[in-house]
């Protein structure tokens, strides 16, 4: 089976989970069964065709697994922000509407990632222009500076943002990964590269500051800086450089803590919610109530414990931190286990086409773009299961947010072009190889 067809049979098997899934939850909302299950099931499915239907034309060669995966990931957000509330379901659904048509125009505008390399430093500026402008006229959510509010929408410019600065990250060290793997000095006893080739993880860090201590973000900036720590590895194979981040980090999260109120009161809740139970502490608390209530295998989508009779739901901003609660409430131990294997199986197919991919740029893009999209999922679960202190960054896919939603839908396009162009080099190797033998 071709790799199309694949993608379009497990497309298919998708769009059936899907249905079954809304209407399960239709039918716990209403005590009832409709046609409206299937068309949305339909209209869900549609959605994802246009995208099949594009690679079909334009990315044949590309991974076939990776679509079918985010679209099972946006069903189970689909199926749970419909749970949660109805109308914020619609306004998910308008979104992957433009996520679609945002994956097709980037397919059909940069056609091959190679391009992109040329273009490094302007894109990287436009991924700081957008953090700048999310500093200086952003809105306060929760305490964290993250959205900016045009014409009535709240976009989130660190999602688009962090696609900009993994596509310079990927530019700039593959032009530069000699010179990063060969230290000419020594700063505090640790070798390092010249100044002006290890100034970027300085700008990094300096980055990273800015974000926890303007934005008052600690999941976004340790998602940055840890996804520029990842690329810096992945292109020198030094972890000289993986502890000089990690020391950098610490020291700008400990200055954080100490002077940032809300970056303290994160933490202080991550060690022990009990202590603010009534106010700050309540929100995590509720959700790991939620978590354990739904057992082993839960009771089923639309049958949980997620909102009180007069349909508010059990756990503040359950649609959006802590989506992967309500999924772990309503399908148990087993359905967030699923979950994050899922999540897995996207980042693993992302590193497959890095090694796969057949020039230094695109590996090293491929490999970023996994990075980032793991990093991300592990920084919003770890927090709302309490393994790291909170973030309020989303869950890809999965989580109601028009901006998570559309920007990964173009994370996605990019892999699949490193993919399709990594096999339609690999096999003009192979009909040069073949025809230079017949000529031999």
């Amino acid at each position: 089976m071709s790799r199309r067809n694949t993608e379009l049979l497990l497309l298919a098997v998708v769009g059936v989970a899907a249905t079954i899934a809304y209407a399960s939850v239709y039918a716990a909302r209403f005590h009832d069964l409709r046609r409206d299950s299937i068309v949305t099931g339909v209209i869900f499915l549609v959605l994802f065709l246009v995208i099949h239907l594009t690679e079909r034309r334009y990315l044949p060669q590309g991974d076939p697994y990776l679509v079918p995966l985010a679209a099972l990931l946006s069903a189970i957000g689909l199926t749970e922000i419909y749970r949660i509330s109805p109308a914020l379901a619609l306004k998910q659904g308008e979104w992957l509407l433009i996520g679609v048509a945002l994956f097709v125009a980037t397919v059909l505008v940069v056609r091959d990632v190679g391009r992109l390399a040329a273009y490094r430093y302007l894109i990287g500026a436009v991924g700081l222009v957008l953090l700048a402008l999310t500093v200086v006229a952003g809105t306060s959510v929760n305490g964290s500076r993250l959205w900016i509010r045009v014409a009535g929408f709240s976009i989130q410019p660190s999602e688009f943002a962090k696609i900009a600065i993994v596509i310079f990250l990927a530019g700039y060290l593959n032009q530069n990964k000699e010179m990063l793997s060969v230290p000419t000095a020594r700063l505090l006893g640790v070798p390092v590269p010249p100044l002006k080739y290890f100034g970027p993880l300085l700008v990094m860090w300096v980055l990273s500051l800015v974000m926890l201590v303007f934005m008052k973000d600690f999941g976004m900036s340790l998602l940055f800086m840890a996804t520029f720590i990842a690329m810096i590895y992945m292109a020198t194979a030094r972890i000289a450089y993986v502890v000089a981040g990690a020391l950098l980090f610490a020291v700008g999260a400990g200055g954080a803590y100490q002077y940032v109120p809300h970056v303290h009161e994160r933490f202080a809740i991550w060690i022990d919610p009990w202590k603010t139970a009534a106010t700050s502490g309540y929100q995590l608390l509720q959700s790991l109530f939620a978590m354990a209530d739904g057992g082993l295998v839960g009771a089923g989508f639309g049958r949980g414990y997620l909102l009180y009779s007069n349909h508010v739901p059990t756990v503040p901003d359950l649609q959006t931190d802590f989506i992967f609660s309500a999924v772990a409430n309503e399908l148990g131990l087993a359905g967030g286990i699923g979950l994050i294997l899922l999540y897995l199986l996207f980042s693993w197919r992302g590193y497959h086409i890095a090694l796969q991919a057949s020039d230094g740029f695109s590996k090293l893009l491929a490999a970023g773009l996994a990075t980032v999209f793991g990093l991300q999922t592990f920084i919003i679960i770890g927090g709302v299961t309490r393994l790291i202190p909170l973030t309020g960054i989303t869950l890809p896919f999965v989580s109601y947010g028009g901006s998570s939603l559309t920007a990964n839908l173009v994370l996605a396009a990019l892999l699949l072009m490193v993919s399709h162009h990594s096999l339609v080099v690999e096999a003009g190797s192979t009909t040069e190889r073949l025809r230079l033998a017949e000529i031999v």
